[in-house]
């Protein structure tokens, strides 16, 4: 995916730079909660990246993403731990979660499909998906890797997220849906509180355990 501006460095910026390499697999990862939507992600796959860049412009959520693994074995231990590197610059970058909103949602249509996404950054990682894709091809993706995708990034980021297709005939159409209204759940929940802006949102002072 072709790169863009990046935004200008912020002051106490929410963000995190992430360095993950394994034996199957080598990611580089920089993530700006508060961002614009700018993107440079480049996985190898293109609907992969296409997922991602999604979760970016429509979080508003800054992305630069380089990932290489073993994909002559498949697909999966690179979408999984692109997942799980994402998940965790996502934790990172939020800290101890102070003064935002936590939890968000959001309904979305693309032409046929319908996909919703709530969410709660709980500190507790809980994943109920249901993408109805598991046994067809996304484009370049086996569709049973996006359902994975969801999962992993829920788990790393200790978030619990729940994700559904309400309708829907395409699976280009159900993946990218459900990437937007990831997107935006993610936005609403991330976004500061003005009437709680310095408070942990939860009763115990702290979020997770």
């Amino acid at each position: 995916m072709a790169p863009r501006k990046p935004a200008l460095a912020k002051k106490n910026a929410r963000t995190a730079t992430i360095e993950r390499k394994t034996g199957e697999t080598e990611i580089t990862l920089t993530l700006d909660l508060d961002g614009q939507g700018v993107y440079d992600v480049d996985t190898g796959n293109g609907f992969l990246d296409h997922m991602i860049c999604q979760i970016s412009r429509h979080g508003l959520i800054d992305i630069t993403l380089r990932a290489k693994g073993d994909t002559h074995t498949g697909w999966h231990h690179l979408v999984e731990d692109v997942a799980i590197t994402l998940g965790r610059a996502f934790h990172e970058a939020l800290g101890d979660a102070r003064g935002i909103r936590r939890m968000g949602h959001a309904i979305v249509p693309l032409d046929e499909t319908l996909a919703m996404v709530a969410l709660d950054f709980s500190g507790r990682g809980y994943a109920v998906i249901e993408t109805t894709l598991d046994d067809t091809m996304v484009e370049t993706l086996p569709g049973a890797l996006v359902k994975h995708f969801f999962e992993s990034f829920a788990l790393e980021g200790k978030i619990n997220l729940h994700a559904q297709i309400m309708a829907g005939v395409s699976p280009h159409h159900k993946a990218e849906a459900l990437c937007k209204a990831l997107a935006r759940a993610l936005r609403d929940a991330l976004e500061p509180d003005p009437r709680a802006p310095s408070q942990i949102p939860s009763t115990k002072g702290t979020l997770g355990g």
